[in-house]
């Protein structure tokens, strides 16, 4: 009977279902039980405010005007700014390698190369950026090469943003590149270079004169980034330092183009590698070495720690040698060698570094006499052959108290002597009465042996093609006040007379002042450099011989001198010439000793000056031993040794050019 009162709903849904009267009826108790017992769920549609819309739409609009503040400032104010960025991101430079110039004696013996060695070098572009995958990379390379973390870590930091590539370990040795090669495949950033170092043939005995290099700074990066990259070395001492400009290398540039992922797209030559250009020094490198070993030897025998040797061309100012003694190997600068060994040279107390040739300042000795004498002659103030008697002393009263008495000493008795005899005997009491005055002959005075001193090159630099040269010093009254607090003396001007007292002069201003009574009256600059050559040997420079000043004494007077010191040597008219034993050699020699007192008791700097050949000279060379122990003429065998190989040497390169 109920089935007369079904409900149909095929209307909302499959028109197959129906709901029976009972169902209706269920659905009614049991939604009254679940009341009773509140399990009835209670729904209840809530509309959204207006205000809540309206804070979604205005945070919508804060971070849109946000993201569009952003491009604003990216596309329009910094457009510029970030397009060199986007741009250096997709050109990259990389260099062309080229060599440093070559340097070369005389004879183009080379003194100075390039040797292929190998780097670590890391790419900023390619290096990752987070930093523990940075300090993992760098952690390795530590182990293997042995340089602490830290530096690695600093090398990068200091490194200029416009260097996309930084040194990281120069100078691999074997072990270490095998192992790097394999490892720096993992590494990204991190490649192996092929390069160069310097090397110094013979280093020690070239050091003072050639110099080194080592790795450009990052200051000096910084003010020359047109010229130098992160992997170049500069001069930092003598030859290397002074002809940096020459010397130096052009490398080429690639322009690598990559697109957004980093990858090569195409590369271009930008510029072509070129090498730095040569120098061909007037340097003799045999000569240099046996000048050296003469030197050694005599320091040897006689316990002398220090010791120089220059020789120059008379008639062109060209530096032929100089030895500066003890001396150190370059190559430990320039190849980055144990940095124990090279505090070991910084540390030497007979400073091994200095250049004493030019920069060392010395009591002359008698090697100032001919000069004096020269000077005396051009003033007039004696004839060459007037005779003054050496009772081997000369007694001077004190100016306000008589019974005050200085004594002024020479080194033995005399006699008669003229100035030839003089010079040859080296006689101090001549020389103490020309240059101060004595009895009833006049003396130049402190003012004129000034001048002429001077004159000769003593007291200034000789603007020599060195780094680091230092002039001599000759005191004067005014001097002498300001610093010593004293008044100026006869005495001083004796001690002066004879090379004694504060003078300190080079032994460089030695040797050009003799060039200039060898050649006659012309004061060469000393030059090392006879020419500048570029890779392919044309020659783009020519060192011309300079002439700092001529003429400014008698080639007459100089005529005398020249016969005072040939007579040291010949013993003609001096029975106690200075120099006897070199009487013998191939060819006829002018010298003239010095024997210095220094602040060591019974020590003295012993010195020779010589040139030869006599009528055409064609060398001057000056030796000097300090601290020589008691009076001894140790100096004047070792310039025997030397000249007379030079000499033999000349000979026989002569008779090989005549049978050719």
């Amino acid at each position: 009977m109920l089935k007369n009162f079904k409900i149909r709903r095929n209307y909302f849904v499959n028109r197959k279902t129906e709901i029976a009267p009972e169902e209706i009826f269920l659905d009614k108790l049991s939604k009254s039980k679940e009341e009773k017992l509140g399990l009835s769920e209670k729904r209840k549609e809530v509309p959204f405010s207006k205000l809540s819309i309206n804070g979604i739409l205005f945070f919508f609009l804060i971070i849109i005007l946000f993201f569009w503040i952003i491009v604003f400032k990216f596309q329009i104010i910094e457009n510029e700014k970030f397009s060199a960025l986007a741009q250096e991101n997709k050109f990259i430079f990389s260099s062309i390698e080229a060599n440093r110039g070559v340097i070369y004696d005389s004879f183009g013996n080379i003194l100075a190369y390039n040797r292929a060695s190998f780097s670590l070098i890391l790419d900023k572009n390619d290096f990752p950026q987070k930093d523990y995958e940075q300090e993992k990379i760098l952690s390795e390379i530590s182990k293997i090469t042995g340089e602490p973390i830290e530096r690695l870590e600093e090398k990068i930091k200091n490194s200029q943003r416009k260097e996309e590539v930084v040194l990281v370990s120069e100078i691999l040795d074997h072990e270490k590149l095998i192992i790097l090669e394999t490892k720096s495949k993992k590494w990204p950033g991190i490649k192996i270079k092929k390069s160069s170092i310097r090397e110094y043939k013979d280093g020690p005995t070239f050091a003072h004169i050639i110099g080194y290099t080592s790795i450009v700074t990052p200051e000096e990066l910084e003010e020359n980034p047109e010229i130098y990259s992160s992997l170049d070395e500069v001069g930092r001492t003598g030859l290397e330092k002074y002809y940096e400009d020459f010397l130096r290398r052009n490398p080429g540039k690639i322009k690598i183009e990559r697109d957004a992922f980093g990858q090569e797209i195409k590369r271009e030559i930008v510029s072509l590698p070129k090498s730095g250009n040569s120098l061909i020094l007037w340097l003799d490198a045999e000569l240099q070495k046996k000048i050296e070993e003469e030197l050694s030897k005599t320091m040897e025998s006689v316990g002398a720690k220090k010791a120089v040797g220059v020789a120059i061309n008379p008639k062109t100012g060209g530096i032929l040698a100089m030895v500066s003694l003890p001396s150190f190997d370059n190559n430990l600068f320039s190849q980055k060698s144990d940095s124990q060994e090279i505090n070991l040279i910084l540390k030497d107390k007979n400073d091994p570094l200095l250049n004493r040739v030019i920069g060392g300042r010395y009591a002359t000795g008698s090697t100032i006499k001919p000069l004096l004498a020269a000077a005396a002659l051009q003033e007039k103030i004696i004839s060459p052959d007037k005779v003054l008697t050496c009772p081997g002393k000369i007694i001077v009263p004190h100016k306000y108290n008589p019974e005050i008495i200085y004594h002024y000493d020479d080194w033995r008795v005399h006699g008669s002597v003229d100035m030839r005899k003089a010079i040859a005997e080296s006689c101090n009491v001549y020389f103490y009465t020309i240059g101060g005055g004595y009895k009833e002959q006049e003396g130049l005075g402190p003012t004129r042996i000034k001048k002429y001193l001077e004159l000769f090159g003593w007291g200034n630099k000789t603007d020599i093609d060195l780094p680091s040269e230092k002039d001599g010093f000759i005191p004067t009254k005014e001097w002498k006040k300001k610093i010593k607090k004293e008044n100026w003396w006869d005495g001083d001007t004796y001690n002066l007379s004879i090379g004694q007292g504060d003078i300190g002069i080079t032994p460089l201003e030695v040797a050009v002042s003799f060039g200039a009574i060898a050649n006659n009256g012309t004061l060469y600059k000393p030059r090392l450099v006879k020419e500048i050559i570029d890779e392919d040997k044309n020659v783009i420079k020519k060192m011309e011989p300079e002439i700092i000043r001529k003429n400014f004494i008698d080639p007459e007077n100089l005529k005398v001198v020249k016969e005072g010191m040939r007579r040291a040597v010949t013993g003609e008219n001096a029975p106690h010439a200075s120099s006897k034993i070199l009487n013998d050699l191939p060819v006829a020699v002018a010298a003239k000793t010095g024997t210095a007192q220094t602040p060591y008791k019974n020590h003295y700097h012993n010195w020779i000056t010589v040139f030869a050949p006599y009528e055409d000279p064609q060398i001057v060379m000056t030796l000097m031993i300090e601290n020589v122990n008691e009076k001894m003429a140790v100096v004047i065998p070792t310039a025997k040794e030397i000249l007379k190989w030079y000499f033999n040497r000349s000979d026989l390169e002569q008779q090989n050019k005549t049978r050719e």
